[in-house]
């Protein structure tokens, strides 16, 4: 069996121990009438790239960041991402009303896994085939998680680095949609000053900001 790690944010005083991130939360109209939000598994690269994303969609989706990146190959810096990500997600839940808390969802770590799907095409360039396949098992294990632990809408934070192919990542994550019986976020999160917007947010946050998407190849490309 697959193991998720699961953490719920330090600031849910109140909610109780029936906390469940991966059902809906209501709140209520000016009629008084109640509202649910769909529940949302936003899968994360990092922390930096999840800032933007989070603040554009907080008010319409009950968000899990699912953090599943077996491409960053060196563990130590796994670890400073992943401790970034849940750095930035226990700072913003400090300042939103607890019915928008976010929670977090790590998934399996296992780099030998990137390195089996990136054989036979390390000399490929950044953004080449290499990456596709990459961006594709990543949405598919955030699509299967999203099924599995009943959530209608899955998304990446991918789209809003410059250095992404929104028109790949988008037919990738659709075809996935069609596959899993889900809907698919379907965003270019780079668009309305996004990542201009991630960069600040960063600093805002004092958040570690890699200088590569994560394998051994955009290491030594960067």
């Amino acid at each position: 069996m697959v193991e998720y790690k699961k953490f719920k944010p330090s600031n849910n005083i109140g909610l109780g121990e029936e906390y469940n991130k991966f059902n809906f939360f209501s709140e209520k109209n000016s009629e008084g009438t109640k509202i649910e939000k769909p529940s949302l598994l936003l899968h994360s690269c990092c922390g930096p790239c999840s800032t933007s994303v989070i603040e554009r969609l907080i008010r319409e989706y009950k968000i899990t960041v699912f953090f599943y990146n077996p491409n960053i190959t060196d563990e130590e810096e796994y670890q400073k991402r992943k401790e970034t990500q849940l750095k930035f997600i226990d700072s913003y839940n400090q300042s939103i009303d607890k019915i928008d808390v976010i929670s977090f969802l790590e998934g399996p770590y296992n780099p030998s896994i990137f390195r089996e799907i990136s054989c036979g095409l390390e000399s490929e360039p950044e953004g080449g085939t290499r990456c596709i396949e990459c961006f594709r098992f990543r949405l598919e294990k955030t699509a299967e998680t999203a099924k599995l632990w009943g959530n209608d809408i899955f998304g990446t934070t991918l789209t809003v680095s410059p250095h992404k192919n929104f028109a790949i990542i988008n037919k990738i994550g659709l075809d996935l949609a069609i596959k899993y019986g889900l809907i698919y976020l379907a965003e270019d999160f780079k668009k309305k000053a996004g990542y201009q917007r991630s960069i600040e947010m960063s600093k805002d946050y004092g958040l570690y900001r890699q200088q590569f998407c994560g394998c051994d190849y955009s290491k030594k490309r960067r």
